[in-house]
């Protein structure tokens, strides 16, 4: 495999990872409400786990404040028990039609606890991202093995994938910093 080929399967891998934390950091709660919040809890839905935003309109009607409205009435009662099931810790009101959540003010203490969250799925996408390098690397250096690959490559190539690493943790870095940023915000 040209060494080319093998730093763009590494900036995939760590792209992915990249993605993956940006999923992840949309569902963290700041100081106002956001759909993202609750479009991914899974509701029952005859027998299916489904995201709720397949089966409702999410809406942002105040800042603090989300509404739920299922294309289906019927589906109130799954997506409020799917609610109440979830971890957020919100509780939906219903008026038979629609749900309401209403988001209380942000602790310091669950600000911190958020803060933390966010941290924790940082790691994890840093820890991918060194996967891809540490695979990277052995690729490289079984082509070299194999005598498709010279040393010199094998050194350079290294340091290519030594640099996508940095660059990629730089980027969770900084989308955690602009993240706690946005938590603590009063």
């Amino acid at each position: 495999m040209p060494l080319d080929d093998i730093l763009l399967d590494c900036e995939a891998h760590m792209e992915k990872a990249i993605d993956h934390l940006k999923r992840e950091l949309t569902g963290i709660r700041t100081g106002r409400a956001n759909p993202a919040l609750v479009e991914h809890i899974k509701v029952d839905y005859y027998g299916s786990p489904t995201d709720i935003k397949s089966i409702a309109v999410i809406n942002v009607p105040e800042a603090t404040q989300i509404s739920i409205k299922p294309f289906s009435p019927g589906d109130l009662k799954m997506i409020e028990k799917a609610i109440s099931d979830s971890k957020l810790g919100l509780t939906a009101h219903s008026d038979g039609k629609q749900l309401r959540l209403q988001l209380p003010p942000l602790s310091q203490d669950r600000r911190l606890q958020l803060v933390g969250q966010c941290k924790g799925f940082g790691e994890h996408a840093k820890v991918s991202i060194r996967n891809a390098r540490r695979d990277a690397n052995k690729l490289l250096e079984t082509e070299q093995k194999g005598g498709l690959m010279t040393e010199d490559d094998l050194d350079r190539g290294k340091e290519q994938v030594q640099e996508l690493t940095k660059q990629y943790e730089g980027n969770v870095e900084k989308m955690l910093e602009d993240k706690r940023h946005e938590v603590m915000q009063v």
